[in-house]
């Protein structure tokens, strides 16, 4: 672009984070005694990336436009005034990130920002810290929480001991036939995925025993599929269940492990777009996509949720190969043309030709919209590019598929073909957690609480109307009936946890009681009707009180239904939301220090 306009860009930028530091260094410098030196020195993360980058002299940097810089995080994301007085200063803080938001914003739509990389060579690894992280922090002093948590621990031990007696090694247990469950996302074959997937659950419920002996299994494990993987499914499970196992043991053999998986996915990205495929044999290294998904399209859902674990994978291991490939999906779709600012679901990765018209928040489009919000919290609120992307998608989102029933209960449909289907999915149920965990830092804090609140009462509805107590996988919102599933192939539950984790942000964010009233409700509903003998099975209909169970405990009951029911009855402590981010199977990484 011509000089003068680059030059007029830096002055803007410069003189915006000038104004920012001197007005933090003006109202926030604490008074002696507010200084809290116990939490200074309690980053577990922090140390010893600070003392790595002291030391590099090296770092390669590819700078294409200032506009992607990252944005610096200058509050701490523990900071907490003490004195009253800051209050107002504090609020001020805010209106001037949102400004350095909205800078951000303004530099994008004029000058069309390529990938902006700063990472350590290969030789040098970012170590995390040298402790192993304290699962016994956050425990409650409240006996009748105490009491909640221990039953959920127990549910854990259920579901672990019937895994290891009758499935050591499958990807997942069969607790009524007592035998091994294997699925097409993991090539029908034995990988594990219950192992690895379990591996930070029992970590933070303290569980040590059965934790080392999940470590032994991983000292040995080679995924050997013959058949197609899942990049997506390996991603989120594997490479980010041995990525967030590593965060917390500080045991190196995890991060080799998540590596040596990623790697095994790296042809699937060998596209026009760099948008991958969705499947890869780790044999051949063939890819392709599944046949079903609009002439050979990949999934909005699955290519948009690698960007947590690539990055993590960039930051431990100093590769920026990782990085890069996700940095280039999201500079291609940042870039390309969207209609109406909608997603579709659906996207060729050789031409870029979306494919249906089809718009979800639910199956095949959810965490897409997920990982921008948490790759703008990953990196410490620096990354303003996912931020100003994720702001927009869920502008889109708001004004096309989010709807109010008859009954009044909100709800996020599907659209296709310009058309608004007043049905929602269980999946789409974990949206309420998503919009109040990106209501600070929003135009309208007050509007994404109150949207996060309603949407999860509509998704207890869906749960309290159904004589189990447990919701099905997809319900609608007709006049007659609402907020219920009608159709046969839309009442079952495979054990999902996407309403109990909008519970547990709800709980975080507001501390309101019913949150864990809640989630008590569904944990007793999965101990009445779901828990077997040798652990846990799914309901082929949540609405016949004559059980028929599918007999398949899925992976993602002990990484997320489990989890997040032990954390909604635990103190903040335990996984501070400011100091960790959770990928979308519920395995947290450490957020980026400052």
């Amino acid at each position: 672009m011509p000089f003068f306009r680059m030059k007029h860009t830096f002055l803007v930028i410069g003189f915006c984070l000038f104004v920012v530091s001197c007005s933090v260094t003006f109202f926030l410098m604490p008074k002696a005694d507010e200084i809290d030196l116990p939490a200074m020195f309690d980053h577990r993360h922090g140390d010893s990336h600070d003392n790595v980058r002291k030391d590099i002299g090296d770092v390669v940097a590819e700078v294409d436009q200032i506009t992607n810089d990252p944005i610096p995080n200058l509050i701490p994301n523990d900071f907490i005034p003490k004195d009253p007085s800051h209050r107002s200063e504090m609020e001020q803080m805010e209106k001037l990130h949102q400004k350095a938001i909205e800078d951000a914003r303004n530099a994008i739509e004029h000058q069309q920002p390529t990938t902006t990389l700063a990472v350590l060579p290969a030789d040098d690894h970012i170590q995390i810290s040298d402790r192993k992280y304290d699962f016994t922090r956050g425990a409650p002093t409240d006996p009748d929480v105490i009491e909640k948590r221990e039953a959920i621990k127990k549910m854990m031990q259920v579901a672990w001991n019937g895994y290891k007696k009758y499935a050591w090694g499958a990807s997942e247990l069969r607790p009524i036939s007592k035998g091994r469950h294997t699925t097409n996302i993991f090539g029908n074959a034995d990988t594990g995925a219950t192992i690895v997937d379990a591996l930070d659950t029992l970590y933070l419920m303290g569980m040590t025993d059965e934790f080392e002996e999940a470590k032994k299994f991983i000292q040995t494990l080679r995924i050997s599929a013959r058949s197609d993987l899942s990049v997506f499914e390996v991603n989120i499970r594997f490479v980010g269940g041995l990525l967030s196992a590593y965060a917390m043991s500080n045991d190196h053999i995890f991060l080799e492990k998540a590596k040596e998986i990623a790697d095994m996915l790296l042809p699937a990205f060998n596209t026009n777009t760099g948008i991958p495929y969705a499947l890869v044999n780790p044999s051949t290294g063939k890819v392709h996509n599944w046949n079903w998904a609009s002439g050979g399209s990949s999934i909005l859902s699955e290519f948009g949720t690698l960007h947590l674990e690539f990055a993590m994978l960039t930051q431990y291991t100093g590769e920026p190969v990782y990085l890069e490939k996700v940095m280039r999906i999201r500079d291609y779709l940042q870039n390309k043309d969207k209609d109406r600012g909608l997603y579709m679901n659906y996207i060729n990765p050789q031409s870029g030709a979306w494919g249906h018209r089809h718009v979800s928040l639910g199956a095949l489009g959810d965490s897409f919209y997920e990982y921008l919000l948490k790759t703008w919290l990953l990196s410490g609120k620096k990354d303003a590019t996912a931020r100003v992307m994720y702001d927009d998608a869920v502008a889109a989102l708001e004004k096309y598929i989010v709807a109010t029933s008859q009954g009044g209960f909100t709800y996020v449909g599907e659209y296709r073909n310009n058309r608004l289907e007043p049905k929602m999915g269980h999946l789409a149920c974990f949206s309420g957690g998503m919009f109040a965990l990106g209501a600070k830092g929003s135009k309208d804090e007050a509007h994404f609480m109150d949207l996060g609140a309603r949407i999860a009462e509509t998704c207890h509805e869906s749960y309290d109307r159904s004589p189990t107590k447990l919701g099905p996988e997809s319900f609608q919102f007709n006049i007659d009936r609402e907020v219920t599933a009608i159709k046969q192939n839309d009442k079952y539950y495979i054990l999902r946890p996407e309403v109990i984790e909008t519970y547990f942000y709800m709980w975080r964010l507001t501390k309101d009681e019913k949150y864990r009233r809640w989630g008590w409700e569904a944990a007793q509903a999965l101990m009445k009707n779901c828990q077997v003998e040798n652990g846990f099975s799914g309901l082929r209909d949540v609405y016949n009180i004559n059980l028929v169970r599918d007999d398949v405990q899925q992976s993602f009951f002990l990484a997320e239904t489990l989890k997040y029911l032990y954390l909604l009855f635990s103190e903040d402590d335990l996984v501070n939301l400011d100091e960790w981010v959770f990928n979308t199977e519920a395995h947290p990484f450490p957020v980026q220090s400052s």
